[in-house]
């Protein structure tokens, strides 16, 4: 088998179209959350915490003190901590939804699921058999 025709094989499995599509939705989901975190969340977090534009917040190593954290990262080091606690709370809001999405999904697959069938008896053993033959002589 060629290299070409086991990549092409390999390519059109369903997991691999399956894999190629959760990702281009997930980033465009990604991109759904940022906005909302960014516009929606953060200001009422920095309303709740005086007032100040969150991603801002930063210690700066080097240079002379700036305004915004843009200006400082040109001037030299910054840690941009307020910036990390945005993309920490983008991924906490991504990972709880994609957890109910994925509760969501499972309710429903059991949903679908028809329910097992009962298991056969197991077989009597042989001496059980044995015994019932005994006494149902005796008893005649």
């Amino acid at each position: 088998m060629g290299f070409a025709t086991e990549f092409k094989e390999f390519a059109i499995k369903g997991n691999v179209v399956d894999l190629a599509v959760g990702v281009i939705i997930g980033g465009a989901f990604g991109k759904i959350v940022d906005s909302v975190v960014t516009d929606l969340i953060m200001p009422l977090v920095g309303l709740a915490i005086g007032g100040l534009d969150f991603s801002n917040y930063y210690i700066q190593f080097s240079g002379a003190p700036a305004a915004t954290l843009a200006e400082a990262r040109k001037a030299g080091a910054v840690f941009a901590y307020g910036n990390f606690l945005t993309v920490l709370l983008n991924f906490v809001i991504l990972a709880f939804i994609i957890f109910l999405m994925i509760k969501q999904i499972n309710r429903l697959k059991a949903a679908n699921t028809p329910a097992p069938a009962p298991a056969a008896p197991a077989p009597t053993p042989e001496d059980v058999l044995l015994l019932r033959e005994i006494r149902d002589s005796l008893k005649r």
